[in-house]
Order: structure tokens, then C-alpha cells, then sequence
């Protein structure tokens, strides 16, 4: 007796993506799977598709499996994945492309809470000049709306309270550090990009 063949139908290809970011990442095409990559990630336990998989997908022109993902936002940037390749493939690069496209296309709910702490983190450093962890965790909780659910406020309250007993977290400061500097810094980057997209 044979068993049935179960296959998932293949989600539909989007050639042009795939030929647009080839062109855009430096030697994209020139992967050839060893994993290297993926090996070195400090962040790929928690990654939904290693580093590796993200460029055959791409490759693939599989768009909405790749901007659907969580590895585009779990990516920390630390270009571990980029040192180690042979090819010396962009994959950085190639990260900030599409998290800058999953948010322009409408991301899922995971991805819009990765880019809500993203975007609280940034805008402690540029009120503050640093980082003040139970103002950053205000802020993104004010963000998402997940306090809003009686279950989730008694859950961070004793989450803070626990914290400031052990010292790990203190009331919040109102000290600037570097304040003119870190203005300074925002306006060349908010210059750098209008230029760039300009």
C-alpha cells in the first residue's frame, strides 16, 4: 500500500524583487549555502529562518515568506554574518532592506512590535543622550497597547517592582547627557537620508 504524497502548494514568486535587491546587495548571487553565516549569528536560536535561508528565499523571489518573517527584526546589525562570509556578501545590507520594505508594504503584528521597541529605543537616545530602561519600557508599552489588558499591567508591575528591589532598574532620571551632541548627530543622519532618498 503506498501512502499519499502531501505537498504544500509553492507560495507565488516575485521575480522582480528578486533581480531588484540582487542589484542592490553586493554579491548576492554569489551564495552558494555553506552557512557560514548562519553559524556565526549570535541571534539564529531565535530566528525563524537563518541568515542563510533569508538569502535563498530572497533569492527564490518567495517576497511575502521573507517580509513576513521575524528574522528581519530579530537582525542585530553586528555584521558577524557578513565577516564570515567567503563571498563577502552584504547580508546586513540586505537585512535593512527589508525591514525598510516590510514597513513600507504593511508588516505583520510580530514585526510591528520589533520596529515599536526599535523606535523607542532611538528616541530615548535622542531626548536623553542615553538610555533609561524604565522609560524605554514605558514608551514601547505605550506603543503597542499591550497594557491596556488588566492581565498584561499586573504582569509589568510586578515585573518593575520585582526589578527595583534587586537594583537592576531605578526611577527614572531626568538628566541629559550630551544633549546638544546627540541633536547634532540626528540632524546630519535626518540630512544624510533626505539627501539620499532625495
Amino acid at each position: 500500500m503506498s501512502l499519499p504524497v502531501i505537498t504544500k502548494p509553492t507560495p507565488p514568486r516575485d521575480n522582480e524583487f528578486a533581480v531588484r535587491l540582487a542589484g542592490e546587495v553586493h554579491n548576492l548571487n554569489r551564495c552558494y549555502q555553506c552557512s557560514m553565516c548562519s553559524d556565526g549569528c549570535p541571534l539564529a536560536y531565535v530566528m525563524d529562518y537563518y541568515p542563510n535561508q533569508i538569502i535563498h528565499l530572497v533569492r527564490l523571489g518567495l517576497r511575502d515568506t521573507v517580509l513576513g518573517c521575524s528574522t528581519i527584526w530579530l537582525c542585530a546589525s553586528c555584521e558577524t554574518c557578513a565577516t564570515r562570509c567567503p563571498n563577502d556578501i552584504d547580508i546586513t545590507r540586505l537585512m535593512d532592506l527589508l525591514r525598510s520594505e516590510s514597513g513600507e508594504k504593511g508588516m505583520n503584528k510580530a514585526g510591528r512590535k520589533y520596529l515599536d521597541f526599535h523606535k523607542a529605543f532611538v528616541n530615548q537616545i535622542k531626548l536623553k543622550g542615553r538610555v533609561d530602561e524604565a522609560l524605554l519600557m514605558a514608551d514601547f508599552e505605550l506603543r503597542s497597547f499591550d497594557f491596556l489588558s488588566p492581565a498584561k499591567f499586573k504582569e509589568l508591575a510586578a515585573m518593575a517592582i520585582g526589578m527595583m528591589r534587586r537594583g537592576k532598574v531605578s526611577v527614572p532620571s531626568l538628566k541629559r547627557h550630551s544633549f546638544s551632541d546627540m541633536r547634532g548627530i540626528f540632524r546630519r543622519v535626518f540630512i544624510r537620508n533626505e539627501k539620499e532618498q532625495g
